[in-house]
């Protein structure tokens, strides 16, 4: 008999415990103090199992998932106000983009909610200038999404398929700098199809590649944050392969900063004491190819997610 896998989840619980043990005291941003560690191992999930989707959405508490799906949504349209997701119920930004927090930052000539050249501009438009959220910035800057889904079709061997949301031009700009600021895409063929493809040719065999995704995160925020940025990244990553009809593949988190925040210390220990569930898998609504765009929160269909309740933590802006 084949000895069981290991769940994939108690690589984040063992670098929580891990942080909560060793981690040096810290004074931070926010006021709040952390316990931080610097460059862990990363952690690596697999997307797929025998075929089926899989989403690493942890199960040892449940996680907002409408949010993390909504945000992503959010980013992929390049949108850089808070508004659109407060008003779906989503407030993870709303700390970032009050009235009081862009008037201590230096941007009290932005509108409430108005957060500035974040992820979905530097995403949809490197490089433009920005004005403000109401601005129209189509064929401004430079469109990394699409540049990196037309490398994944045309050249999936491609190095340099790389999306990147930390420009040093505009972090004065931002209510936030990125946290999860750089990834890089790579496609897996099977070593056994190496003659066939030099054969038929690298199109008849597209659909057999891999599509894996590495995500560098500078500040790491264990209790709330990573557990959102493991899903978005992991569900960013099955879209492409979606897109790109290829078979997704796995997801790699790697981190500089990994902290618990003083106040998030005695939940994370109740969420240690509790044994991970299986992972839920993911079905997308759509035909296979498409576009990136237009995407709803419909789309996604996620199955047999079962975790333990949800463990209230407070975030610290």
């Amino acid at each position: 008999m084949a000895p069981q896998k290991r769940h994939e989840e108690l690589q984040y619980l063992d670098l929580v415990k891990e942080i909560l043990t060793t981690g040096e005291h810290r004074p931070d941003r926010t006021g709040t103090g952390t316990y931080s560690i610097f460059a862990p191992a990363p952690l690596k999930f697999s997307l797929n199992e025998n075929g089926q989707p899989i989403l690493p959405l942890l199960t040892t508490k449940r996680v907002f998932l409408k949010a993390v799906i909504a945000e992503l949504l959010w980013f992929i349209e390049g949108n850089t106000s808070s508004t659109a997701l407060s008003e779906a119920g989503i407030k993870i930004w709303d700390g970032n983009g009050s009235r009081e927090y862009l008037d201590s930052i230096g941007l009290s000539h932005r509108e409430v909610g108005d957060l500035g050249p974040v992820y979905g501009f530097q995403w949809r438009h490197f490089g433009a200038e920005y004005v403000d959220a109401k601005t129209d910035y189509a064929g401004k800057g430079v469109d990394q999404l699409a540049e990196v889904i037309h490398k994944l079709q045309t050249n999936p061997y491609d190095r340099r398929i790389i999306l990147s949301a930390w420009n040093p031009a505009d972090m004065k700009k931002m209510a936030l700098p990125p946290c999860h600021m750089f990834a890089q895409f790579y496609v897996s063929y099977p070593r056994t199809d190496t003659s066939e493809m030099q054969e038929n040719g690298e199109e008849s065999h597209k659909k057999q590649g891999h599509l894996h995704c590495q995500l560098y995160q500078r500040s790491c925020d264990m209790g709330l944050g990573v557990p959102f940025n493991i899903a978005s990244y992991a569900l960013l990553t099955h879209m492409i392969a979606h897109v790109c009809e290829l078979i997704p593949g796995s997801l790699t988190h790697v981190m500089g900063d990994a902290h618990v925040y003083c106040d998030h210390v005695d939940a994370l220990k109740i969420q240690l004491e509790r044994e991970p569930r299986l992972f839920p898998t993911l079905e997308i609504a759509r035909e296979k190819g498409g576009s990136i765009d237009g995407w709803k929160i419909e789309d996604f269909i996620i199955k047999d997610y079962n975790p333990h309740k949800m463990i209230a933590m407070k975030m610290s802006v």
